[in-house]
């Protein structure tokens, strides 16, 4: 039978259970603000009953405290991180892309194109009225340096996001070998004391939290699995393996963790014309393997970095290998045949075959059309011939396929304006004399960016003589240092300078006519035409090129504005219901407090009821 004093043991098993539950529900108040606390409850079980050989059998012994554990739900954690990565993901290409528009977009102060571009062009009809004036002409030529200026500048901003975005990959690489480091830390830190019997309730939220932040940089998903004791795979240990993938890739095994580094591209690994030097590429810092941070189903701030920074719109050359030997590789049947898309870098990578070849220039042949057919790429470093027979027939391509209409893509389309442009103008103005009767070389050229003083004046590949027949111009060999409108960038584009500095050096008539002593402006009438009326820019007029842009740019904005806002309300629908769950309600806790005092004042009472038995039983009762 039980203890006479068997009901104080009861009654204090119930006081101490309800002091535990005010300490949790009081912990739980105290940290109504905490960011990532969850909410911690004390588990209570009936203790097991009491055989007593009476005619009931057996009775209970009061309640036990079996563990403080926290409130939180696995499911609605996994919804957050998948959410908050593509929250990240459209807030950051939102924040690059509202940039990229403001430079494009036309303001109050005249400086944008299409003002420049028309204040240019009614020059010119000023002109066409006195083409000998040469404060007209003057006029017409400090209009014509603006527009380029405009290009030089735009180019030059461009180039400082693609610089500020490359540094912030260089941070959030960063930050997630912290995240990596610190979530081993505390998953030492919880299995000791869960091992020990305990719940480490507190270190779990704040590896929680790390997780949240995160997934806001990448694709994240965890995994987290009991250790077994080996010699009873029945039993647990108390301990957890736990594991964190971002972007499918294993970063935290446990105690231990995967780092990344960054590598800067060499100049002969540049992927696009107009990328500045030094771009980030990310590598495992183990074994130097590729990360891949723009996999097709990923989210997350890091691929938007990337797309941002490095997205062509799958613009970039491929081609299929017709030869190569030890020392090049030629390629045919190009996704571009027009020279003035020609984006590849004068050095850069080929991919084929999954290798990576670095070359250090390129040749190219064109038919008599001016179409390029081949393209011929010098190496850097030898290949074996057996090698070089497999690469014949094989699919090949110039840096990364980035499907997003990022930096590069806007360069590459205000390189493909200028050099038609440019081109057309030029052609037109070769033909004729200037004030002076000497023959009009061209307008527009492109500078040296190291040395300015030093001009290119570019050329028609048809018009270049085919070394091995000069005679014929038909199928052109060139190269990349041929002066070719593929040196015309809107980094190098300007005006000659002797036009510069001499308005009679333009040409505005033939010399037919300047022969004929007559003050003619025909070929101003031709240029007219390259406003608007001359096919210059995706199927349209030159006046048209702000147009295209800034509708590719704005679409894009307006894009990832609309899913930042999605994502944002799903990202408050899912805290709700995490909050409910996980959260910590002032009003449901100062319930409990007052349910846990009942219990307490009750449990006291109990105490007090016995006291007064046993004080009856053994005063009272005694022989």
């Amino acid at each position: 039978m039980s203890s006479t004093f068997f009901g104080l043991t009861i009654a204090s098993s119930g006081l101490n259970t309800s002091q535990a539950q005010i300490n949790t529900t009081a912990n739980n108040i105290s940290n109504v603000n905490t960011n990532g606390y969850s909410r911690q409850v004390v588990n209570t079980v009936a203790s097991s009953a009491l055989r007593v050989y009476q005619s009931y059998g057996t009775t209970g012994m009061g309640v036990e405290a079996e563990s403080v554990t926290q409130r939180r739900d696995l499911y609605y954690d996994e919804k957050y991180w998948n959410n908050q990565s593509a929250l990240g993901y459209y807030e950051k290409k939102q924040y690059y892309m509202n940039q990229i528009e403001d430079y494009y977009n036309e303001n109050t102060s005249n400086t944008g194109f299409t003002t420049i571009y028309t204040k240019m062009f009614n020059a010119m009809s000023t002109m066409q009225g006195s083409p000998g004036d040469d404060t007209v002409r003057k006029q017409f030529i400090s209009n014509a340096k603006q527009l380029t200026e405009y290009f030089n500048q735009l180019s030059t901003k461009l180039k400082d996001l693609q610089n500020s975005i490359n540094d912030e990959i260089k941070t959030a690489v960063d930050n997630i070998n912290a995240i990596a480091e610190k979530v081993a830390i505390l998953n030492k830190q919880i299995n000791v004391i869960e091992q020990g019997g305990g719940h480490a309730n507190e270190l779990r939220d704040q590896r929680a939290l790390l997780i949240d932040e995160l997934s806001e940089i990448c694709d994240v998903s965890t995994k987290e699995t009991d250790v077994l004791n080996s010699n009873d795979p029945d039993t647990k240990t108390g301990a957890t393996y736990f594991m964190v993938y971002i972007n499918g890739q294993q970063l935290v095994d446990t105690y231990e963790y995967n780092t990344l580094a960054v590598k800067s591209r060499a100049t002969e690994q540049m992927y696009n014309q107009s990328d500045i030097d030094g771009l980030y590429d990310i590598i495992w810092a183990k074994d130097g393997d590729r990360f891949n941070p723009v996999p097709s189903s990923s989210g997350g701030q890091l691929k938007s970095m990337y797309e941002v920074r490095d997205g062509n719109n799958n613009e970039n050359m491929h081609g299929i290998v017709s030869e190569a030997t030890t020392t090049t590789i030629t390629i045919k049947d190009l996704t571009i045949t027009d020279l003035n898309e020609f984006n590849m870098p004068d050095k850069g990578q080929i991919s084929t075959n999954n290798k990576l070849f670095t070359y250090d220039g390129f040749s190219f042949t064109t038919n008599s059309k001016g179409k390029v057919e081949s393209v011929t790429f010098n190496l850097i470093d030898p290949i074996r011939e057996d090698i070089a027979k497999g690469l014949v027939d094989k699919t090949f391509q110039i840096g990364d396929d980035v499907d997003y209409m990022g930096i590069p893509y806007y360069q590459n389309q205000m390189n493909l304006f200028l050099r038609n442009f440019c081109e057309r103008f030029n052609k037109i103005e070769e033909s004729g004399v200037d004030l002076n009767g000497d023959d009009m070389g061209a307008f527009f050229i492109a500078k040296n960016l190291v040395d300015s003083h030093i001009e290119y004046q570019m050329v028609d590949p048809l018009t270049v003589e085919d070394p091995a027949d000069p005679d014929s111009k038909i199928g052109v060999t060139l190269n990349s240092d041929s002066k070719t409108y593929y040196l015309l960038t809107a980094d190098t584009v300007s005006i000659a300078k002797k036009t510069d500095k001499d308005a009679r050096i333009f040409a505005t008539t033939t010399k037919e006519n300047y022969s004929s002593g007559v003050d003619a402006a025909d070929l101003i009438v031709e240029l007219q035409k390259l406003q608007r009326k001359e096919t210059l820019f995706r199927g349209g007029g030159g006046d048209a090129f702000l147009q295209c842009i800034y509708a590719d740019v704005t679409i894009d904005a307006q894009e990832c504005k609309i899913f930042s806002t999605n994502f944002t309300n799903i990202k408050k629908t899912i805290t709700e219901q995490r909050m409910s769950v996980s959260g910590v309600d002032e009003d449901d806790e100062a319930l409990d407090l007052m349910k846990f005092q009942n219990a307490y004042n009750l449990a006291s009472k109990c105490i007090s009821v016995f006291s007064e038995i046993y004080d009856r039983l053994i005063l009272n009762t005694g022989v």
